[in-house]
């Protein structure tokens, strides 16, 4: 295996982690907003496509995005723990370079889902 593959495989091994811990976090707040729920949404159709993505630094570049626009269009809170997760998703995410978005809805969440998907409201 090429050295640059492990550092890629490392790289989505930890952004899966870290997805997966900020879900749980937010997933664990008491009456959440219906936009947080959405959060919650997009965070766990992520973890199930890191797993099978060969070029995880665009879509977690997609995520942090879409995080930090979703949180400040609606005033969402992140307590220090969150935060800390949603920055070090975003080192990840500084890997995409040219990759990353460009003009795009940062606050649409159909992004995350399969083109013909019926799961996205």
């Amino acid at each position: 295996m090429k050295r640059e593959e492990t550092i890629n495989r490392n790289q989505q091994k930890r952004a899966q982690e870290l997805v997966h811990e900020l879900y749980n976090r937010l997933v664990q707040r008491s009456n959440p907003q219906p936009q947080l729920i959405e959060i919650n949404e997009v965070l766990l159709q992520v973890y199930q496509t890191l797993e099978t993505e060969k070029n995880p630094e665009p879509l977690i570049n997609r995520l942090v995005n879409y995080i930090y626009r979703v949180g400040f269009d609606h005033k969402i809170r992140f307590d220090k723990e969150e935060e800390t997760l949603i920055i070090e998703l975003g080192t990840i995410a500084n890997r995409a370079g040219l990759n990353g978005v460009y003009r795009s809805d940062a606050s649409d969440k159909s992004q995350f889902y399969p083109l013909f998907s019926k799961k996205i409201k």
